[in-house]
């Protein structure tokens, strides 16, 4: 007997999407096995939402082929929406029902008979701890609680694939940590993630695969641990009182330093003998270090070698510069 290849949740090969004379997306391939969760990273503006709208059916693409669950998303669409679920950017929950309430007109938008709205809400209600909440109006809801309505709205359908568009944008970190532990949950259950996001820990804590995407392309793709690979090595990061001492380890190394940060990062191993020499230079410079840290490669530096940007160091944030 023949296997036959198991085919992907997600399959996209030369997708195209462009406005008027602005390409958007230029050549996109994509493979999500399924119950895996992928993550798609970019800065502002490097088309992530886009390829969430036309995964999901809410714009059509301009060129390529594109295949969610089984199903061409442009001759299937109606069977395409009945297997997956969206998680917006904006909360689609209403403010003046209750949680409950809210989940209910779900399950009538998706067509479930009364009996089974009303079980499927209760289970939906556990499952994402809404508790008491479930009874009270939108409007009362903290951004973490919002979020995990918003989502269990979007798994009434109990789809095979969700896709879900920076969610934890705005979230607190204990929030944001909260719904990292849904969604884990979600993919070890077999179902099928589709993150975008614009926060590098996120990625690096929830992805199986990570792809960037850059200016419409994608500019590389694997597992965290093969991404951070691509970077070699790490650095010594040497922070400094002043810009006189600063000054002189910069001419004691020979490095350029960051004026902005009074800091120094040197290229290194992290090895104890590197590091032993590397003070011993300062020492023998006379100059004091304020404070010394050791960083290994991670995706702020994964996606500075390969887009020639960097994140915020402080939120995670990719940005341009």
């Amino acid at each position: 007997m023949t296997n036959l290849p198991i085919e992907p949740a997600i399959a996209v090969t030369g997708l195209r999407r462009w406005y008027g004379r602005h390409v958007v997306l230029d050549g996109i391939d994509l493979h999500v096995p399924e119950g895996t969760i992928f993550s798609l990273l970019g800065p502002n503006g490097a088309g992530k939402t886009t390829v969430v709208q036309i995964l999901s059916t809410l714009i059509r693409a301009d060129a390529g082929q594109v295949r969610v669950c089984g199903h061409d998303v442009a001759r299937a669409p109606d069977r395409v929406r009945a297997a997956i679920g969206v998680t917006g950017q904006f909360s689609a929950v209403d403010d003046y029902l209750t949680g409950e309430e809210n989940l209910l007109l779900m399950a009538d938008l998706n067509h479930l008979g009364k009996a089974e709205g009303r079980r499927r809400t209760a289970e939906l209600v556990e499952r994402l701890g809404l508790g008491d909440a479930a009874k009270k109006p939108g409007a009362l809801y903290s951004g973490g609680t919002r979020r995990r309505l918003d989502l269990a709205m979007g798994l009434m359908g109990d789809p095979r694939v969700i896709f879900l568009d920076e969610p934890t944008t705005g979230l607190d970190p204990r929030s944001r940590r909260d719904l990292w532990r849904i969604v884990r949950d979600l993919a070890a259950g077999g179902v099928t993630i589709f993150l975008t996001t614009q926060y590098l820990e996120e990625a690096d804590q929830l992805a199986d695969r990570i792809a960037l995407l850059d200016r419409g392309r994608l500019v590389a793709e694997g597992t965290p641990a093969e991404l951070k690979r691509l970077v070699p090595g790490g650095h010594v990061e040497l922070r400094f009182a002043d810009d006189r001492a600063l000054t002189a380890a910069a001419a004691a190394l020979d490095v350029v330093p960051d004026r902005a940060e009074l800091v120094l990062r040197v290229p290194g191993d992290g090895g104890v003998r590197s590091l032993k020499a590397l003070l011993d230079r300062l020492d023998a410079a006379s100059v004091e270090v304020d404070g010394l840290a050791l960083r290994t490669p991670d995706l702020d530096d994964v996606f500075f070698a390969v887009t020639g940007q960097a994140s915020d160091q402080t939120s995670g944030e990719v940005t341009a510069r």
